[in-house]
């Protein structure tokens, strides 16, 4: 009885880190791409709008799992406190861009964002190398994002 209450507490935890994520996707949810968006000049590279939400779910998952891996070995440390901080900014750009229309503004928070993901994500290569590269998929997106706001703000 006592183990099966240990891993119920281990597993409860990772229901907190995707509840934590399922938070900043739901803020970016409902700032989804509205007649704006579609009036705006994008780059050549932009990738067909069915690709956003389906990449985005597998690297909320990813997020999820890396913090929830680094967290059972380390408890809430610098790298976690620094997970949730990119994990704020994370949540602003979808308002700031498609609510807002402030496409400076938005890459403004994504270079932020940029910069708090791959620092978590150097600290979770140090804690658990599986962490760490599962982060890594999503610096990478970001930095891909970050490309396509910068074009963006450029063109319009």
């Amino acid at each position: 009885m006592v183990k099966w209450g240990l891993k119920m507490k281990k597993w409860r935890s990772l229901v907190v880190f995707f509840l934590l994520v399922g938070g900043a996707s739901a803020v970016g949810a409902f700032a989804h791409p509205d007649r704006w968006y579609t009036t705006i000049t994008k780059p050549a590279f932009t990738p067909p709008d069915a690709v956003f939400p389906l990449v985005w779910t597998l690297l909320y998952a990813f997020m999820a799992i890396a913090a929830w891996r680094v967290y059972r070995r380390y408890g809430v440390d610098r790298s976690i406190l620094l997970w949730g901080s990119q994990l704020a900014v994370n949540a602003t750009w979808s308002p700031i861009f498609f609510r807002a229309h402030a496409i400076g503004w938005a890459f403004a928070d994504i270079l932020l964002l940029l910069v708090l993901a791959a620092l978590t994500t150097y600290l979770f290569l140090k804690r658990d190398k599986a962490a760490g590269l599962m982060m890594a998929a999503y610096v990478a997106w970001v930095a891909f994002a970050a490309t396509l706001t910068l074009q963006i703000f450029r063109l319009n």
